[in-house]
């Protein structure tokens, strides 16, 4: 056959494919391009999910009678003349594509009166009245006066009315129109100062009025979605990341409420993905996947966007800087100290926070200072030392002398209280009580523990200094014949990692130092998960690539167990490394470690005030 050249409707119908693929992502073009228009309102009305019609209404800057026809061209644009403009690029539209694409499978009516002066576009003067262009599966009319204000309507009826092969493709209306209104509150999330309506079949569905970035996000994911993050700001040469990240304790195993955000522009990218994983990954377990609304901002020429025409997918000029820069903004915050009224004022904070300025610097940058009374440094002298060097607490175990059965602590609410407050009591030998100022405060006390241990053997290991306790007689046990043969060439590396450990017999080994820090664990039962381990990774991988769930099963093991009787004291000082401990708020499997119930919850239960 001989080679031709296409004609310029089916090239642009071929594109079409592309760019749009379902009425969500014609939709998304339309806004983007009202957008880059200046437009604080946007009215959108759908018809059958957006298949039959999707009408945009918007009080931009409009489009002057002799450039309707160009904006209906491809690769005909307004944002960028040059390669250098392409490099630079700052707005959300810029390659020309998708209306022509759009009017080649459709029947389009492009209405628009211009209005200027302004910024965009300076030589021009107020249109006395609007122009409409009408286009038939890509055959243009002339343009005819028509009446409306500043700004553009696009009215696209009977998307893909003759690319039959394609409509085909499209799902129910229910989900289209499910897509086209993700698409409307992706804009929403990005745009906070502009107001958008989304009607469907005649109905109003959705409303955004203009509103601080705080609001959007509540208006748009929900006050249950604001009321689990937490706000993170940060900075680094000239990027910029903000917005909210979800608590641990609230991640579920959908990845449905990932938002990102690159220049305004909301992306689907990998490395950031994989950041934040791996942001969340010593707190977050069980398949549970983060959820996140953030906001990033970068040099336009640190980013590339013409990767795709759907332009969803982008490229960092230097990955490995976003990547580093990401994880620490989001791993730094989650593993923050516990402070005090931290679950009750969240929402508020992250609020109060966002309307001040984008550029709010958050509290994590410093730890909040623990102040103590006398009277608890004078206990700490007693009870808290033996927790500082060891994972036991005071009391009987440790030799101390044994605590009174209750001590009377300064008043809560006094300038003196720590953010965990007094203990008062321990519920069933599981559970911690204490009083703060917000009220109480209940502790799982073997998954504070274990997080405390976990933390302080990561600490160790990082230092090459984890300290061995020998043991006064050895511990001798049996183990299987070829774990034994698979443990043999790494004697030396588990006595790098405190466990001094001898083979005695082909199935038989003795275990004479556990480490330090869980001088008070089983050495039997600790001695036998090590091995297990060692013999499935060995302790080249242990200490690389699965060190961490290597540290938080031995943790695991020398946490204080349930059913422990624990000594007012013990408890306090449980409390307080808490309070010094990086991520103390979930254990290392991901479950949270404590909670706050306030004053004004515990009235409500009781009807008080009512």
């Amino acid at each position: 056959m001989s080679i031709r050249v296409l004609p310029d409707v089916l090239i642009s119908q071929i594109a079409a494919g592309e760019v749009v693929e379902r009425p969500a992502a014609a939709l998304k073009e339309i806004l983007e391009n009202s957008l880059d228009a200046g437009a604080t309102e946007i009215q959108i009305e759908l018809e059958q999910g957006g298949v039959k019609r999707i009408r945009v209404s918007d009080n931009g800057c409009g489009i002057p009678r002799d450039e309707l026809a160009l904006a209906l061209t491809r690769h005909a644009t307004s944002k960028i003349a040059s390669l250098a403009d392409l490099e630079q690029v700052a707005s959300l539209g810029f390659r020309g594509e998708a209306l022509a694409s759009i009017a080649a499978i459709a029947r389009v009516q492009l209405t628009s009166r211009s209005a200027s002066p302004d910024h965009t576009r300076p030589n021009h003067t107020d249109a006395e009245h609007a122009w409409a262009l009408q286009v038939d599966g890509g055959q243009l009319g002339e343009p005819t006066p028509a009446a409306r204000g500043a700004g553009t309507t696009l009215d696209i009826q009977d998307l893909f009315f003759n690319t039959p092969a394609r409509r085909k493709f499209l799902k129910t209306e229910a989900t289209e129109y499910a897509h086209c209104a993700e698409a409307v509150r992706r804009q929403a999330l990005s745009h906070p100062d502009t107001t958008f309506v989304l009607s469907h079949n005649g109905r109003v569905q959705l409303r955004f009025h203009a509103a601080t970035a705080a609001a959007r996000v509540r208006q748009v994911l929900g006050e249950a979605f604001e009321s689990n993050t937490v706000a993170v700001d940060a900075a680094a040469g000239g990027l910029r990341v903000f917005g909210w990240v979800i608590r641990p304790g609230a991640a579920t195993a959908s990845r449905d409420s990932q938002h990102v955000f690159v220049n305004g522009r909301y992306v689907r990218d990998k490395l950031i993905v994989h950041a934040l994983k791996e942001a969340y990954r010593d707190v977050l377990h069980h398949q549970l996947n983060p959820a996140y609304c953030l906001f990033i901002s970068l040099p336009p020429d640190g980013v590339d966007v013409n990767v795709h025409p759907a332009k969803t997918e982008i490229r960092f000029r230097d990955s490995r800087g976003v990547h580093q820069f990401l994880f620490h903004a989001v791993e730094r915050l989650l593993a923050a100290p516990a402070a005090a009224g931290q679950t009750e004022t969240a929402s508020a904070q992250a609020d109060t926070q966002a309307t001040a300025s984008f550029a709010a610097q958050m509290p994590w940058q410093t730890s909040m200072p623990l102040q103590v009374s006398p009277l608890q440094v004078n206990e700490a002298m007693a009870f808290y030392a033996p927790l500082g060097q060891g994972s036991g607490f005071g009391g009987q175990d440790a030799g101390m002398p044994v605590a009174p059965a209750a001590q009377s602590f300064p008043a809560s609410g006094q300038g003196d209280a720590p953010p965990l407050g007094y203990a008062i009591a321990q519920l069933h030998g599981v559970y911690v009580l204490a009083q703060n100022a917000q009220g109480l405060v209940l502790v799982d006390m073997h998954a504070a523990h274990e997080r405390v241990v976990y933390e302080k053997l990561k600490a160790a290991l990082d230092a090459r200094a984890v300290p061995a306790q020998t043991l006064l007689i050895p511990v001798a046990l049996t183990v299987d014949a070829r774990d034994v043969a698979e443990i043999s060439p790494h004697l030396e590396g588990l006595r790098d990692i405190g466990f001094e450990v001898s083979i005695t017999s082909p199935t038989s080994v003795a275990v004479r130092s556990v480490p330090w820090l869980l001088k008070n664990a089983d050495p039997v039962e600790l001695t036998r998960a090590v091995l297990h381990e060692v013999a499935e990774f060995g302790v080249a991988r242990l200490l690389a690539d699965r060190r961490n769930e290597l540290l938080a099963t031995l943790a695991c093991h020398g946490a204080v167990r349930a059913n422990r009787h624990l000594t007012l004291p013990e408890m306090n000082a449980l409390l307080r490394e808490m309070e010094a401990t990086e991520r103390a708020g979930q254990c290392n499997h991901g479950r949270p470690t404590w909670f706050q119930v306030s004053l004004r919850e515990l009235d409500a239960m009781f009807m008080r005030g009512r």
